[in-house]
C-alpha cells in the first residue's frame, strides 16, 4: 500500500530525508507546472520551483495537516509567485527614471511578449487573481471548491472569477480580431 502524501509530509517534517525525497519526486512536476502557468515563463517557473523545493523542508515544519498536503503545496506555490510578482514590481518601479535607455529596453521586452501565442499573451493581461484562478481550475483541473481553498476565497468567488475571465477574453478577442 502506498504511503499517503500527508504521512510522508509528517515524516519529512520530522526529519525523514527519504520521505522528503519521495514527496519531491511525486510533486516536482506539479510545482513546476503550476509555477509555469502562474508566471507564463518557463525560466521563472524553473527558478521558482528550485527555490520552493530548496525551502520546502523548512516550510514542512510549519505544516499543520489541517488540509490535504497538495492543497497546502499549491498555496506554497501561489505564495511564492505572489512574492516574485511583488519583487518584480518593486524592481520595475526602481527602474523607472533611468531615462530613454530603460524605456527602450522595456519597449523591446513588450514587443517580444506581443509576438507570443495570442491566448498566452491575453492571459497575461488579466489581473493576477484571475490568472491564478484559471491556472488552478483549468490548468490543474481543480474543482472550484478546491481552487477556493488554495486561493483562500469562497467557491462562489472562484465561479465569478471564471465567468469574468471568459467575459474579458471574449472582449479581447473581439477587439483584436483574434480567434
Amino acid at each position: 500500500m502506498e504511503t499517503t502524501d500527508e504521512n510522508l509530509a509528517l515524516a519529512a517534517a520530522g526529519g525523514d530525508g527519504a520521505a522528503f525525497a519521495l514527496l519531491l519526486s511525486r510533486h516536482y512536476d506539479r510545482i513546476h507546472g503550476l509555477a509555469w502557468r502562474l508566471t507564463g515563463s518557463r525560466a521563472d517557473a524553473q527558478d521558482l520551483t528550485q527555490d520552493i523545493c530548496a525551502n520546502l523542508a523548512a516550510k514542512l515544519r510549519n505544516w499543520r495537516a489541517e488540509a490535504r498536503f497538495t492543497t497546502w503545496l499549491y498555496r506554497v506555490v501561489v505564495n511564492a509567485v505572489h512574492d516574485q510578482r511583488r519583487r518584480q514590481a518593486t524592481r520595475s518601479k526602481a527602474a523607472q527614471g533611468w531615462g530613454d535607455w530603460e524605456i527602450a529596453r522595456q519597449d523591446a521586452i513588450e514587443a517580444e511578449r506581443a509576438a507570443q501565442d495570442w491566448l498566452a499573451e491575453a492571459m497575461t493581461r488579466l489581473p493576477p487573481e484571475l490568472r491564478d484562478t484559471v491556472a488552478l481550475v483549468l490548468g490543474e483541473e481543480m474543482t472550484q471548491a478546491e481552487a477556493g481553498l488554495v486561493l483562500g476565497v469562497s467557491e462562489g468567488t472562484v465561479a465569478w472569477r471564471m465567468s469574468e475571465v471568459k467575459k474579458r477574453l471574449r472582449a479581447m478577442a473581439q477587439k483584436e480580431g483574434a480567434p
